[in-house]
């Protein structure tokens, strides 16, 4: 409620600073604005920025920290035999608290200490929340003050609204590149702790997969197998699969529409390939398993061969159709985007409609037909939905398109879920194949961006 209302006045305060350096610039000047640095609007801004950002720089601060600080005073005032515990034990006894507070039973007989100290962690938060709002309320109204005092004929808004507006920007892509960062370290941490109860050339070049492993040390298979060939091979026969039907589909439909089609049909024919990219992976994946895994059996059968319930074919070709909108839609940009003067020049020397598309359009799209085609294969590989439901699970080493297989990110999928406990080298093997696949995902778009860099040199 308290975060609210803060807000809520932090909202209400930036517009007053707004309108209130408006015309306190205005009136500086007795009205003739030419006379000013920057337009009134940047005063505004300015004003309403130090209205609004210092106590929302505290709120973030505050919030990042509040849950922290109010849990560490309510275990101050415990018992010193509750606190003198190993981490598994304190953590435990945090989530008592946290759950006591909370008016969740924890379903054991808790001491009346921690009811204690979940009754002051309610009443520190409360007080933290009044703090931050009054605090906050204070420091928007210091700076409104602040900011519409400096306000003068000389005063050079804009310069200071956009170095602001420069840092919030530098400031967004560090969170976006810090979280990446953060993502992949914990990703590398987890593979990490894999690969030390697992050999990683057993990982990398094993060829049998089974990574059921016992709960109980007496049981028959504790130990698993974690060889990633299987998942891996998997992996390529359906995004080559996928690709051969992607590929010259999607390229062909770019090249018509941009090439051939007329503006009334280009314009009916690019919103209907592109809901194809709207429509969720699951209904593809209803679509391979009841109607293209049949039809491929039965065909199969029908000229003697031996085609699995659930084939790498079936998923590779619903797989490709999924992903032709990629490929056809920024090809199609991307061969819209090549100057009209290099096509009235192939024209001029006598080229015929094809040859000019061949000789000339297609190389100087090249670049960016093979990013759409980098870009699809990265899709391919991480789709999950339609392995699971047309490919099956089974993890066999075969090139085989007609029978079944499975992928890395399926099996990713199946790893993490279920009764085994997170730090098992079966829920830790997620891990490492995610890393192995980010490392195979990251090297394609390397390849694909030094391809792009080299033929752009040339054709620009």
């Amino acid at each position: 409620m308290q975060l609210s209302v803060l807000l809520v006045v932090l909202a209400l305060l930036s517009v007053t600073g707004y309108y209130l350096g408006r015309s306190t610039a205005v009136r500086a000047v007795d009205g003739r604005v030419v006379r000013l640095h920057s337009v009134p609007s940047y005063h505004g801004m300015y004003v309403a920025l130090w209205a609004g950002l210092p106590a929302l720089l505290l709120f973030v601060l505050w919030g990042a920290s509040e849950n922290w600080l109010v849990m560490q005073m309510a275990l101050a005032g415990l018992p010193p035999e509750l606190t003198n515990v190993n981490e598994q034990a304190l953590n435990l006894l945090k989530a008592d608290i946290l759950n006591l507070a909370h008016g969740v039973t924890t379903g054991r007989d808790s001491h009346a200490a921690v009811h204690a100290a979940a009754a002051r962690y309610v009443e520190l938060h409360s007080l933290s929340r009044w703090m931050l709002l009054a605090i906050g309320a204070a420091l928007a109204v210091a700076g409104l003050l602040l900011a519409r005092g400096r306000i003068n004929a000389d005063h050079r808004a804009r310069n200071k609204v956009e170095r602001a507006l420069n840092l919030f920007l530098v400031g967004c892509s560090l969170v976006a590149i810090l979280t990446t960062i953060g993502i992949v370290l914990s990703l590398l941490f987890e593979a990490m702790r894999f690969f030390a109860v697992y050999p990683p050339l057993d990982f990398l070049f094993g060829l049998h997969w089974s990574p059921q492993t016992a709960m109980r040390a007496d049981q028959v298979g504790s130990s698993g197998s974690f060889g990633a060939i299987p998942l891996f091979a998997g992996t390529l026969l359906i995004t080559m699969i996928s690709m051969a039907v992607a590929v010259p589909v999607g390229l062909m439909s770019a090249i018509f529409m941009s090439e051939y089609a007329s503006p009334k049909v280009r314009t009916a024919l690019k919103p209907i390939l592109e809901v194809l990219a709207g429509i969720p992976t699951v209904v593809y994946g209803f679509f391979a398993a009841l109607t293209m895994a049949p039809f491929i059996r039965g065909l199969g059968q029908s000229i003697g061969l031996d085609v699995a319930s659930e084939s790498a074919l079936g998923a590779g070709v619903v797989m490709g159709v999924m992903i032709i909108p990629f490929v056809s839609s920024l090809s199609d940009d991307v061969i819209n985007a090549v100057p009209q003067s290099l096509r009235d020049g192939s024209y001029g020397l006598g080229a015929t409609k094809s040859e000019t598309i061949r000789q000339v359009v297609l190389p100087a799209a090249l670049p960016g037909i093979v990013a759409a085609i980098m870009l699809a294969v990265s899709r391919a590989i991480g789709e999950t939905m339609i392995v699971v439901m047309a490919a099956g699970l089974s993890a066999n080493l075969t090139a085989n398109p007609l029978e079944a297989v499975t992928t890395v990110t399926t099996q990713i999928a199946t790893l993490l879920v279920g009764d085994q406990e997170f730090d098992s080298p079966k829920t830790l093997s997620a891990f490492g194949l995610g890393l192995v696949l980010f490392l195979v995902t990251l090297s394609l778009n390397m390849i694909a961006l030094k391809v792009v860099q080299k033929y752009r040199e040339k054709y620009d």
